[in-house]
């Protein structure tokens, strides 16, 4: 297969979050998987849990496409990654046409940006409990909302009844939409939750035993057959776009407490030829001495405060590494390196001392949102005066921030954010850098 040719692809989206469709995905990516098809999976729009699920039933790293945050160059450049398979499932982030007001690299960041750029046919998943034809008339109202959205069919979920079914059925023939699928509610398959979502998929002790339970109830009730003959593609591969690494050899921190990387930063760091030695704070591990650069992306460290306090071997590696190397924290990774933390209950923990900053869960808020920023100073990777995508997603708030401001940041509307990240000078010449937002994509 050439570098041109890719498989055809389909879009899992619903027109709401709270739908189904995480499991619905999981269960067809394991269902195709069983049959021996390659599915290569794919998400809409900046999310760290759901790639790993992904990962678990395909076999295949997930990769995000961010029609926002993202150039249309490296969008396009990781469809090679699809390159082999025999199918793409993308599933979309939270209803179809959701997405910021302004639009950013090309595209607001809704589903329904992807499916039209990349010719991928929709395949809706209607939570259909408490409602018959209406739900007929919500699908519709997504197959005809915006030109160039091609609506393959439905999947209904949750249905209670035949009678319930019966009804919802005939609602969607008069509006002349295909149904793939019905499922019935089924609890023991529901994906726990917590405040930031869904709980990542090394948390979950039974993960395999759920995802083979969703692919038996993908088989037993989606015309799968149908489902494939439904997908298609007009687009083809593009060589892909070069994302620069923030050193030659990567210290990444790695574990239950710091677990957010991105799986295209990691494949384009590695595909630049630069090595990542991965290590791990909570089992008191420090950055491996030989690396050039330590990365501490984020994940739960309030979770793990108290661990992380009493890692002292992690602290000491890590700060005779910063005293004459770059460190950059993301989120949680960024906290991490302040002077301490506050967990929820509104006890203060320690954290590595490279920065001043002090953060608090005490009163949460919630921070959410794209954001583009100016770099006031280098990072790893990144050059003063570096713009670039990012996002952020916290409940954080900053109690002391006394290191100099690292970058001019807004949000997707243009809005000045207050969190700027910071930065400072060690006194053997490392540089210790770090922000609440999550790096996406380097626009110049």
């Amino acid at each position: 297969m050439s570098l041109a040719a890719l498989p055809p692809g389909l879009v899992i989206s619903a027109p709401a979050s709270g739908t189904g469709k995480t499991t619905v995905m999981l269960g067809l990516l394991a269902a195709l998987r069983d049959r021996g098809l390659v599915v290569q999976p794919f998400k809409n729009g900046p999310d760290y849990i759901d790639p790993a699920f992904h990962r678990a039933a395909s076999g295949r790293w997930s990769y995000n496409l961010d029609s926002w945050a993202m150039p249309g160059a490296m969008l396009d450049g990781l469809l090679a990654q699809a390159v082999g398979a025999d199918l793409i499932l993308a599933e979309g982030s939270m209803g179809l046409f959701d997405g910021v007001a302004a639009p950013g690299g090309c595209g607001n960041g809704a589903t329904a940006d992807l499916a039209v750029r990349m010719g991928w046919p929709v395949v809706v998943v209607i939570d259909a409990s408490g409602q018959a034809q209406t739900a007929a008339a919500v699908a519709l109202g997504l197959a005809r909302f915006r030109p160039g959205v091609q609506v393959a069919g439905v999947i209904l979920n949750r249905i209670a009844s035949p009678r319930h079914e019966a009804l919802v059925r005939k609602g969607m023939e008069e509006a002349g939409l295909t149904v793939l699928g019905v499922l019935p509610k089924r609890a023991a398959i529901a994906m726990p939750e917590r405040h930031l979502g869904l709980v990542q998929a090394e948390e979950q002790p039974a993960l395999q035993a759920l995802i083979t339970e969703a692919a038996a109830l993908m088989r037993e009730g989606v015309d799968l057959d149908a489902l494939i003959a439904a997908a298609a593609t007009t687009t083809q591969a593009a060589p892909a776009a070069r994302i620069t690494p923030p050193g030659q050899r990567i210290a990444l921190a790695r574990d239950a407490a710091f677990s957010f990387v991105y799986p295209h930063l990691l494949h384009g760091w590695r595909a630049a030829g630069a090595e990542v030695l991965p290590f791990s704070p909570l089992a008191d591990q420090g950055p491996d001495p030989s690396a050039d650069v330590c990365w501490l992306p984020g994940g739960y460290p309030e979770l793990h405060a108290g661990a992380l306090a009493a890692a002292e071997g992690f602290r000491a590696g890590l700060q005779a590494f910063a005293e004459t190397k770059p460190v950059h924290g993301e989120c949680g990774g960024y906290m991490a390196m302040g002077e301490a933390l506050v967990d929820k209950d509104g006890t203060r923990h320690r954290m590595a001392g490279l920065l001043g900053l002090v953060t608090s869960y005490a009163n949460r808020k919630m921070h959410l949102g794209y954001r583009r920023a100016l770099l006031a100073a280098k990072i790893p990777g990144q050059a003063a005066g570096a713009a670039l995508s990012g996002h952020e997603f916290h409940y954080s708030t900053i109690l002391d921030q006394p290191d100099a401001p690292l970058a001019q940041v807004t949000d997707a509307t243009g809005a000045v954010v207050p969190e700027t990240g910071s930065y400072r000078l060690q006194s053997g010449g490392g540089l210790s850098t770090g922000t609440y937002f999550h790096l996406i994509a380097g626009l110049r």
